[in-house]
């Protein structure tokens, strides 16, 4: 050490003076070989560092995201790289992504230089630093190393994690005595280059016009460097800047997590804070999705109805991307509405079957057609059947619908133009028990099957030809599976009433003759089987 600072001293060794550097440099680079570096120069075990620093500020946790941990090297120990000023740092790139660098760095960087001034050139050492007396290693998590050149001052007034680091050197340094060169590494970052990026910013003077450019999905991760190194100048801009912009989904993601990980001060992210998180309870979520379902059961507008329903059932879903901490509509608000629509429905027939004259009508709907109000209620029990089979919870509208004694006592008075509408509810419940979307006991799919199964042959035809969305195919198929649920002998009365109904009509009818072949089969074919069966059963009781 002593001939590197005596050599510093020898003007006759100093072949040319060291070029007057810029405010700040970095480089991708390849620690030299060197006792600072035994990883790249002695299969030796790892010295474990130093910790300066246990917890961010602002952060509950104890330990950093980064695992930012500040090393400072011993001040009597100079690597040769430093010793001699006629040797240079090797500068070797390494395949680690990197931003495409800013046309404007090396006019910023000049500008940054004249309003911060550095110490001036000094003997031996400190006449080669100039204003760069930090040099900041850094260790990325994929084995990249970023090298950062930079001024105490500027680290200090920004940082207050830099700030203790350089501090605590310097008093080692006076006591000790060594080099005025501060070597700081941090290893295990995770993106280096939102790091060089968060230091770049505390050579701005206006941090905002350079967040513009950089745009809201790195300011986030920017945020959390500044978080995690203390700049609280760079945490404020961020935070006004992503307040001020949209985000995306993902950004909002990262965003919520971020706030989860760490304390902002509550009266500069409390904007962001509002925009996350509902103030509201879970109370009133359901009573705003209850609300919403009863304003589409209602809309007087088709092609609006129609892009609400399918907004509000995706968001209902249970399949929805949108995560689910809790209901957002219970059990109960469904039903009610479903009962709502089928009393409008049971009160328009009465309209169109002329045997309730006192019905009255809606001034909202008084000047529409009687079918096209019909098919408004039908369209929205259907949507709300879809909203129950996807939440499992349609059991007890097959009830519902198989106790309508009225609505079939008027089916059989009604137009057919009309009347068919109501075999659209039951071909959804058909389908839903055929596909095995909907489970229920024996006897409640015989009651629904007894009550709908004749007013289905009958508007079958009507179906077919005004389908308005229905699959006629899925729908065959499934009345004969859901057929083949109910016994053999209520099986057997409903087949026989299909097969007079079809060989009466034909095409106009279901044609469930594969299901009736099973039945069949089941029935006589394999009768002697069961037969067996049963005596079995009986002599062992």
């Amino acid at each position: 050490m002593d001939d590197s600072i005596s050599t510093n001293h020898n003007p006759q060794r100093r072949r040319d003076p060291p070029p007057r550097r810029r405010s700040w440099c970095c480089s991708f680079a390849v620690p030299p070989h060197s006792p600072e570096n035994p990883a790249f120069s002695h299969p030796k075990p790892p010295r474990k560092p130093e910790t300066l620093f246990k917890s961010f500020a602002n952060s509950p946790q104890q330990t950093t995201r980064f695992g930012l941990v500040g090393r400072i090297l011993s001040p009597g120990r100079v690597s040769p790289i430093d010793s001699d000023p006629t040797l240079q740092e090797p500068r070797v790139s390494v395949s680690l992504p990197s931003p495409i660098p800013d046309a404007n760095s090396q006019s910023r960087s000049e500008g940054l230089q004249n309003s911060r001034p550095g110490p001036e050139r000094g003997a031996g050492e400190e006449g080669n630093l100039g204003v760069f007396d930090v040099r900041l290693n850094l260790k990325g998590k994929s084995g990249g190393t970023l090298v950062l050149e930079l001024n105490s001052e500027v680290l200090s007034a920004n940082s207050e994690v830099f700030e203790g680091l350089i501090a605590n050197y310097r008093k080692s340094r006076n006591d000790l005595g060594g080099s005025s060169l501060c070597r700081i590494e941090v290893p295990e970052v995770e993106k280096l280059n939102v790091f060089r990026e968060t230091i770049e910013l505390m050579f701005e003077q206006d941090i905002s016009k350079r967040l513009l450019k950089i745009g809201a999905y790195r300011s986030i991760d920017i945020l959390e460097v500044s978080a995690g190194i203390m700049f609280t100048r760079g945490v404020l801009s961020c935070l006004r800047y992503l307040e001020a912009v949209p985000w995306s989904e993902e950004e909002e993601d990262k965003l919520r997590s971020l706030f989860n990980r760490y304390n902002f001060d509550e009266a500069t992210s409390g904007d962001i804070l509002a925009r996350l998180h509902s103030l509201d309870s879970v109370h009133s979520q359901q009573t705003l999705a209850r609300q919403l379902v009863w304003s589409i059961t209602t809309c007087t507008n088709a092609n609006a109805r129609n892009e609400l329903k399918s907004l509000v059932k995706g968001l209902l879903s249970k399949s929805s991307v949108y995560e689910k901490n809790y209901p957002d509509i219970n059990k109960e608000d469904l039903y009610n509405v479903c009962q709502s629509c089928v009393d409008s429905l049971v009160s328009l027939f009465e309209e169109a079957t002329g045997s309730n004259s006192n019905s009255k009508l809606g001034e909202k709907d008084s000047d529409k057609p009687l079918v096209e109000r019909i098919s408004k209620q039908v369209d929205n029990i259907n949507w709300l059947l879809e909203i129950l089979l996807d939440r499992q919870m349609a059991e007890e509208f097959v009830n519902i619908w198989a106790e309508q004694r009225d609505l079939l006592q008027m089916h059989e008075n009604a137009s057919a133009m009309v009347r068919y509408e109501l075999s659209r509810v039951s071909a959804m419940l058909f389908i839903a028990l055929g596909t095995r979307k909907l489970h229920c006991r024996t006897e409640v799919r015989l009651g629904l099957l007894e009550a709908w199964f004749g007013p289905m042959l009958l508007d079958f035809g009507w179906l077919r030809r005004c389908r308005k969305g229905l699959d006629m195919r899925a729908l065959e198929e499934a009345m004969g599976q859901a057929l083949l649920t109910l016994p053999l002998k209520q099986q057997y009365a409903l087949f026989m009433e299909w097969f007079r109904c079809f060989s009466k009509n034909g095409t106009e009818c279901p044609n469930l003759s594969k299901a009736f072949q099973i039945w069949w089969r089941r029935s006589f074919l394999r009768g002697s089987e069961s037969c067996a069966i049963e005596s079995r059963r009986f002599r062992v009781l």
